[in-house]
């Protein structure tokens, strides 16, 4: 049963739509502010906007280089290009300047095994540089969703390729290869324990497929220290031990025989297939099923099967200081204090599953598809908050967690990775209807 926690949005939640109904629910929630999107002055977003003065402690005020980059696809591919290709350019000045953590894990002068030697992936978005504080960094996927919206954006004339450097893209193939990112354990989406996630291997991936077609059609960016040739054998040999590893892991996203480990199910997965692309078929059907079936809750989609974050009663377990400390060198602590069945249940998800199943129904007419798209957009327009949130209503939160028993949004909200899932699950939901 649909728990809306809105009021405001029940008259707006049909069976079927038109283009009109989905015109109408666009303007309501714009002018609700659910869908702002205020960038820092550079052009970057900070994950969550408008955090009261007690919830600093969660850090969302920085920015992290993921979420811009998938914030700035959902506004990119809902029709709003100018902030995205800002971003995108924005983050590239970004690497550039940093662009020392690469050559020295390419030449091994820094250490791949030391996170805070790896690029930074949670900067200070003010100030465009590094933060002191210890952090897992060691975030392959990071890299390539950036590498896969960047190329995308150049690719299609948004970026010039007049302003864009040619080494820093041949850095991230050499550095991708340097560290063996099909085999690499890295921290992943979610920032924890290192481990060879199919999700990481795969982001990267798509980054490198995206980057090999840019090539194709502007060839003047190859680098020219070296040989051309050699630097497209050592693109096109990554791609080919993406894909390889892909296929040896999926449809889990690690099967390390370590217990601590092993994950055969994580939502993560499904990014993927939506925006990536690079999962299609009986695979990415296989990854669907198994996200319902195992991580689908009342209130959103839990991220893994004993996730601790944002655990029941999470404030009431962790001083401020500790709840979103780096526990990716030892999560034990913070897993003690997960009972079965009580991870939270997060709100970035169902808008992905509604994109997935509209894209669908355009390309198959199946009613299945559409009904599945409708239902995963009730379930997200559903976690909006309510009326009486200390957040104010109709927000995106990143979960709901359980606190004595109830679900409520966590302190992450709005958090603006949910804005742009839900913009873009409403734009195909658009283009979709008659």
């Amino acid at each position: 049963m649909l728990t809306v926690q809105a009021e405001a949005i029940k008259p707006f939640l049909q069976d079927e739509y038109s283009r009109a109904d989905i015109d109408r629910l666009l303007e309501f929630l714009e002018r609700a502010g659910t869908f702002q999107f205020t960038p820092l002055a550079n052009g970057l977003f900070p994950a969550a906007l408008s955090l009261q003065e007690d919830y600093e402690y969660t850090g969302y005020s920085n920015v992290w280089v993921r979420d811009n980059v998938l914030v700035s696809y959902g506004l990119y591919a809902s029709g709003r290009v100018k902030p995205a290709v800002r971003c995108l350019m924005t983050l590239a000045d970004y690497f550039w300047k940093y662009r020392q953590r690469f050559e020295d894990i390419i030449s091994g002068a820094a250490d791949p095994d030391d996170p805070m030697q790896r690029p930074h992936i949670r900067i200070n978005g003010t100030t465009l540089s590094e933060n002191a504080q210890q952090w897992a960094h060691a975030q392959n996927d990071a890299l390539g969703y950036f590498l896969w919206l960047y190329c995308k954006l150049i690719r299609a004339g948004h970026i010039p390729v007049a302003q864009v450097q040619p080494v820093l893209l041949t850095l991230f193939v050499n550095y991708l290869h340097a560290i063996r990112f099909w085999e690499d354990e890295d921290n992943g989406h979610w920032e924890e324990a290192k481990k060879i996630e199919a999700s990481s291997i795969g982001t990267a991936t798509a980054g490198l497929l995206e980057l090999n077609q840019l090539l194709e059609q502007h060839p003047e960016l190859q680098f020219s220290a070296g040989s051309p040739c050699e630097q497209i054998d050592r693109l096109e040999e990554a791609i080919t031990l993406g894909r390889n590893a892909l296929e040896h892991i999926l449809p889990r996203e690690c099967i390390q025989p370590d217990p601590l480990k092993a994950r055969s199910h994580d939502a993560a997965l499904l990014f993927l297939i939506e925006p990536l692309g690079i999962v299609q078929g009986p695979m990415a059907d296989r990854i669907l099923a198994d996200v319902k079936e195992h991580l689908l809750g009342d209130y959103g989609i839990r991220r893994y099967i004993g996730d601790s974050y944002w655990c029941a009663d999470y404030k009431d377990k962790l001083e401020p200081e500790q709840r979103t400390n780096d526990f990716s060198e030892d999560q034990s602590s913070r897993d003690k204090l997960l009972s079965p069945g009580e991870e939270a249940q997060w709100c970035i998800f169902d808008p992905i599953l509604s994109i997935i199943h509209g894209r669908r129904f355009q390309q198959s007419g199946e009613t299945k598809e559409r009904l599945a798209q409708i239902h995963h957009l009730h379930r997200a327009l559903a976690q909006l908050t309510g009326e009486s949130s200390d957040f104010g209503a109709l927000r995106c939160p990143e979960s709901y967690y359980l606190v004595q028993g109830r679900y409520v949004p966590n302190d992450i909200t709005p958090l603006l990775w949910t804005q742009a899932n839900l913009l873009l699950a409403l734009h195909v939901m658009r283009q979709t209807s008659p």
